[in-house]
């Protein structure tokens, strides 16, 4: 006999899944164009990661604070990239909630053997180092 929840059909077999939320005030830029305007902006490279920060202009779609992760195959296998994105974003919900600006957007950048071994509290400083160093680089 099965559950009764397993007879449940899905209400939107085709619809796309939404990407995954980090934080109910921070939004997960998904768009190619968002991450490369964050790359001609500022950046504070840290020894667990890279930031890339910028400041959205008036009118420009978004609210709040939006925020990327990358990792390239340098980090490693899949394994290991999905490892330190993770880790990254485990670090937004913490840090950039309450320590990010509104209106910026804010790229981080796993780094090759240091983002999935540094202890934990160490990103959390090297995150907020890295805020510091570009919001106080005169916005």
């Amino acid at each position: 006999m099965t559950p009764p929840e397993a007879n449940v059909a899905n209400p939107n077999p085709g619809a796309a899944e939404t990407p995954p939320a980090v934080s109910s005030c921070l939004q997960v830029l998904t768009q190619r164009s968002d991450f490369l305007n964050a790359a001609r902006a500022r950046r504070q490279a840290v020894k667990g990661f890279v930031l890339q920060a910028r400041k959205r202009a008036e009118g420009e779609a978004g609210t709040g604070i939006r925020v990327g992760f990358t990792c390239s195959k340098k980090v490693g296998n899949a394994v290991a990239r999905n490892r330190a994105k993770r880790r990254l974003r485990a670090l937004a919900r913490e840090v950039l909630v309450h320590e990010g600006k509104p209106g910026w957007d804010y790229v981080l950048i796993g780094r090759a053997g240091a983002t999935a071994e540094r202890s934990y509290m160490d990103l959390q400083s090297d995150l907020r180092f890295a805020l510091k160093k570009i919001h106080g680089a005169g916005q």
